[in-house]
């Protein structure tokens, strides 16, 4: 982890509107950080001349999409002056129909940080008041209640994001201190006033990319951290399975100089003490899932900065329509809200990440099978003696591992070729970003859980070679000595046949913290 990236984790307070933001800001968000919106007066009348440019239009009587006009095939029908005011509040009510699941507090922070990110780049014809209410909301930590499903991901993320737009104006629900409650008693109980939306702010508000792109930004934060926990499992399966070193050799990686797939290979290099303990097995080559494990991974690894690039373009820019040019007094229709990086990005993602569960899926085979495993007890049992009979280790773990395996794997199918034609055809060509996005968070989570598994395995079989001297814990880099104490605290060896349930729960939940030991000697 960079010193760049350790700073914008711990920072308290992310500011808007005066410097270019980090998807490890909008994770910061989502975690509780305080947002501050730029309070200079240059700014805020940069701000402001938006709204007050609508408002001239308006006096002129001009023609603005979805401020004198409906919305999308809508857009011939002409509003009145005299139902403009009206309008905005009407695109929030009609949009009330998400369904599912509802997001989490984290990942609903997340979608107001990104839109507040949109719209403070001042193109959207908002007034300064709206960007300061959202910043009231998630300092107070009042977090609109987000259905997940309901949105193709052009023009934008309406449906979700009229969620957002209705708590501003005071209906709909919010999570408030844990509990969900009527937006409307919170504002009562804290004296807050609904706003009353100006003629553009309900489409510059929900005509956007803001949900998937908060969900992308928590996306690469937890396959970022799974590159580095996958590449310290494989050093332990190694370890576990007297693995042969020599396949991370750096002389052997510099002649395939991809820098990711390097940068795993030295992680897992090191982890091993490559040059003082280089072969522990008589095979000259280990098996596919482990000699190729720096492969797999790298693939992850190497496609990070162009996803990082797709993601925090996305999130530092103005996605809604029509783009308000107050200083040179244009009003330009476009396309700004169709989410296609942001569903790139989450399709490859999703794909890197599932194919570093079905790598930790074969390394668990490996260690549970005794034609495989180099003298270990089948399925890892550490039971012995007349009792080893009726003990079974993480045999049903395993039949878990290839479940969670498969349904990532299923997952993969990119949710951007299923575009579909909707609204009578204005919205012909859509992103799925959104989709894509939710696709990758579920892929993540069954990757966690199959790194979870693996974590509890790697250890017994590793505390399992310490126990018949065929490894000294003594000789175990710090790093990987961390993990493996980390592991131990919290997983007592498994001798007699339990329930995992929790243990593996607890172990999943602390991926998603990131409390479990990653850094590598070989990284600051």
């Amino acid at each position: 982890m960079t010193q760049a990236t350790q700073a914008n984790k711990t920072q308290s307070i992310i500011h808007f509107g005066n410097k270019t933001l980090s998807l490890e800001d909008v994770v910061a968000i989502a975690k509780g950080a305080k947002a501050e919106l730029n309070s200079s007066n240059e700014y805020q009348k940069y701000i402001q001349q938006g709204a007050d440019f609508i408002d001239n239009l308006l006096s002129e009587e001009g023609v603005i999409y979805g401020v004198t006009t409906g919305y999308g095939d809508s857009c011939t029908v002409k509003v009145g002056l005299d139902l403009v005011d009206e309008l905005p509040l009407h695109l929030t009510r009609f949009h009330g129909c998400g369904l599912g699941n509802t997001l989490s507090e984290m990942q609903a922070r997340a979608v107001m940080a990104c839109r507040l990110s949109s719209l403070a780049y001042g193109k959207s014809g908002v007034s300064y008041g709206l960007l300061k209410r959202i910043e009231l909301l998630l300092n107070l930590n009042i977090i609109p209640v987000i259905p997940e499903e309901g949105s193709v991901g052009a023009s934008g993320d309406l449906t979700p994001l009229s969620y957002l737009a209705a708590v501003l104006v005071g209906e709909r629900e919010v999570i408030y201190q844990g509990v969900k409650q009527s937006t409307i008693d919170v504002y009562t109980k804290l004296d807050i006033t609904p706003l009353t939306l100006r003629p553009k702010e309900g489409l510059a508000l929900m005509n956007g990319t803001a949900v998937m792109t908060a969900l992308a930004c928590l996306a690469f934060d937890r396959a970022q951290y799974m590159a580095k926990l996958s590449s310290r499992i494989t050093a332990m399966a190694s370890l576990t399975l007297k693995g042969n070193s020599n396949h991370f050799d750096d002389i052997l990686f510099a002649a395939k100089p991809h820098p990711g797939q390097n940068q795993i290979a030295t992680w897992i290099r090191e982890d091993l003490n490559h040059h003082e303990h280089p072969r522990n097995s008589d095979r000259l080559q280990d098996r596919y899932s482990i000699r190729c494990a720096p492969h797999v991974i790298g693939v992850l690894q190497d496609s990070l900065p162009f996803m990082r690039q797709f993601i925090e373009t996305e999130l530092n820019s103005a996605n809604d329509n029509p783009i308000i040019d107050a200083e040179g007094e244009h009003v330009l229709h476009g396309g700004h809200f169709y989410g296609g990086h942001i569903a790139f990005a989450m399709d490859a993602l999703k794909n890197a990440v599932a194919n570093i569960a079905d790598l930790i899926d074969r390394q668990m085979a490996l260690v549970m099978d005794p034609k495989f495993n180099n003298g270990l007890p089948a399925n890892l049992s550490g039971s012995t003696g007349p009792r080893s009979v009726i003990n079974h280790g993480f045999k049903a773990v395993q039949i878990g591992v290839s479940a969670w395996t498969a349904e990532a794997l299923k997952q993969t199918m990119p949710a951007s070729v299923f575009s579909r034609s909707t609204e009578c055809h204005n919205q012909d060509k859509v992103s799925m970003g959104t989709i894509a996005a939710r696709d990758c968070l579920r892929v993540l989570q069954l990757t966690e859980q199959v790194a979870a598994a693996a974590l509890l395995a790697m250890s017994q079989g590793i505390r399992l070679r310490i126990q018949n001297d065929e490894l000294c814990a003594q000789s175990f880099t710090p790093s990987l000595a961390k993990t493996l104490t980390q592991v131990q605290n919290n997983f007592s060896l498994l001798t007699e046949d339990r329930p995992l349930e929790q243990t593996l729960r607890q172990t999943v939940d602390k991926i998603q913290r990131g409390e479990w030991e990653v850094c590598h000697s070989c990284a600051q």
